[in-house]
């Protein structure tokens, strides 16, 4: 994900929160549940795009909002744990940036507004009902969904025309619903599309 997109959908995050703003409104909260380790290199960027939006318009951590952040470091337990954490705090907003964080999320809470910015299928998730009403109390940005793994199929075959075997790996512990979408799309494309009856895939967990 280009850092820039991060941005721009952060500043879609903070906009309904500085919309309310007034000078004696009470001080808003702000869950944030980051999938990443304290000290990932690649974190720190995504946050402090995110402070930065906040402040451009005119909300401050520690002046108007107070920002609860938590880092899972990647661990779904943990993950779990964080995210019943910060239900209990009653934060207005939640923040996050991946499915499993979203997902833990989701099963602590079905009121607290949840917004995530860096997500997979959202649908086959189980996180939203549709992209264009997602209903509930979750929405954000998704960035691929399960149909499109039929099409890196069919350019991997391109790429690569002698393979003859491709294998799917994926975590049982997270979401696995879009990972089991993904795999029927890529069989009926191994299927139908030419350039790729070659090819055989296969799921490993």
């Amino acid at each position: 994900m280009r850092r820039r997109d991060f941005i721009a959908g952060l500043g879609v995050v903070a906009w309904p929160i500085a919309a309310q703003a007034q000078p004696a409104e009470r001080v808003r909260r702000i869950g944030v549940l980051m999938p990443f380790d304290e000290n990932d290199p690649l974190a720190k960027p995504y946050l402090s795009a995110f402070t930065q939006a906040l402040a451009d318009l005119g909300w401050t951590d520690g002046r108007n909002v107070r920002m609860d952040l938590r880092w899972a470091s990647g661990e779904i337990n943990r993950m779990r744990a964080l995210a019943q954490e910060l239900v209990g705090l009653q934060p207005d907003i939640i923040v996050t940036t991946s499915t499993p964080t979203t997902a833990a999320l989701q099963r602590e809470t079905r009121t607290i507004p949840i917004v995530f910015v860096n997500g997979g299928d959202p649908v086959a998730s189980g996180l939203v009902a549709k992209l264009n009403q997602p209903g509930g109390n979750i929405t954000g940005f998704g960035l691929w969904e399960a149909s499109m793994g039929g099409k890196w199929l069919e350019l991997l075959s391109e790429i690569a025309p002698e393979l003859k075997r491709v294998a799917i790996m994926f975590n049982p512990d997270i979401i696995i619903a879009r990972h089991r979408l993904m795999g029927l799309h890529l069989r009926r494309r191994s299927d139908h599309s030419r350039s790729c009856q070659s090819l055989r895939p296969f799921t490993a967990t």
